[in-house]
């Protein structure tokens, strides 16, 4: 069977894919119809190859999971989550629930891109400015002390020196700028990249918290469309963890795995764990009482998301005033460790 080799799909093309399958199933065209729909309106080759790697292993098998499987592109959760569906006949219900959750990821994606983004882009030409300032006005200054029989003393010597020294070696300048790029590469846009990248922000005392809210929502909204899979807590535990690199959080989740082996209800083992506490812990709680415990994952995830939101937002709004006025005094200081020796020297001629 045909397996193409482009790279895994986003959030938001998953999102998208299962979305209009889930709208094809329920409008009780086959899986195999509703392919050919599609792949009669797309217009990207792209598309059109991995559409008909799952088209050809549904003609010769008529497993859409197996599909997936041969296209290459989707994760081994949605291959998983699929083949459950297909079990229990409820494959249109699971679609839909895979729809939300990757719109979910995707929104989660995007709010985290634009958390870092601005803050990438501040540091970056603040260190401009500061490399402009020492390695090109700077020197013209020294020229101006020379010209009146003086020197750089203090702070403005030292810059100065350390603008020559960058203007030395700017091929190893350059050197170390072009691999910390590649390094930002390799953890931005790689699987083992992006796990190393996910084990220090969960140890980071500034970015710890908000490691905990992204795997806490993933794993809800993951436990949530297994439960109502009909998967059992334990299996279902197994699935949803994969979904999250934090390796502290996946402690958490083998500790509770423990406690569900020793007897504990689901939503007693998720809070003592430490999986779920406060809000969320008292929201399963009340879920495990009605038998709902699928929809309290669900609403758990939702809140979660809404809360890493906002503490990104507040974060965003107050690196931002912090970063221009670090600038100004960074500036400032360099121009002053210059201008006020310059002002002496001309106020005694």
């Amino acid at each position: 069977m045909k397996k193409t080799t482009g790279k895994n799909l986003s959030s938001a093309e998953l999102a998208s894919f299962c979305s209009q399958i889930s709208s094809v199933l329920k409008a009780g065209i086959s899986a195999g119809e509703g392919i050919a729909i599609m792949l009669e309106d797309t217009s990207s080759s792209q598309e059109r190859e991995i559409l008909s790697a799952i088209q050809e292993t549904l003609n010769s098998t008529g497993v859409f999971s197996l599909g997936l499987e041969d296209a290459g592109v989707f994760p081994q959760y949605m291959q998983n989550m699929v083949r459950l569906g297909e079990q229990a006949g409820r494959l249109d219900e699971v679609m839909e629930a895979l729809a939300v959750h990757y719109e979910r990821e995707s929104d989660l994606a995007a709010a985290l891109k634009s958390a870092v983004t601005y803050p990438c882009i501040m540091i970056g030409m603040m260190v401009l400015v500061v490399l402009v300032l020492i390695t090109r006005v700077l020197p013209v200054f020294e020229q101006v002390y020379a010209q009146l029989g003086q020197s750089m003393q203090g702070l403005s010597r030292g810059l100065l020196d350390m603008g020559q020294a960058l203007n030395r070696y700017s091929l190893v300048l350059l050197a170390v700028l072009v691999l910390l790029a590649l390094l930002c590469l390799y953890f931005a846009k790689t699987s083992s990249g992006r796990k190393q990248a996910s084990a220090i922000f969960s140890r980071l005392p500034f970015t710890r918290n908000f490691s905990d809210k992204k795997a806490s929502c993933r794993f809800a909204s993951g436990m949530s469309l297994v439960l109502k899979s009909g998967l059992t807590p334990e299996e279902g535990m197994d699935m949803a963890g994969e979904l999250t690199e934090n390796s502290l959080f996946r402690e958490k989740i083998s500790q509770c795995k423990k406690l569900l082996e020793e007897g504990t209800p689901l939503a007693q083992a998720l809070s003592h764990s430490g999986v779920f506490t406060g809000m969320e812990a008292r929201l399963l709680m009340v879920g495990d009482r009605t038998g709902s415990i699928d929809d309290a994952m669900e609403k758990i995830a939702s809140r979660c998301q809404d809360e890493l939101d906002d503490a990104m937002g507040n974060a965003v709004s107050i690196i931002e005033p912090t970063l221009v006025a670090i600038l100004s005094i960074v500036v400032g200081l360099i121009l002053l460790s210059v201008m006020m020796p310059l002002m002496g020297i001309l106020a005694g001629i």
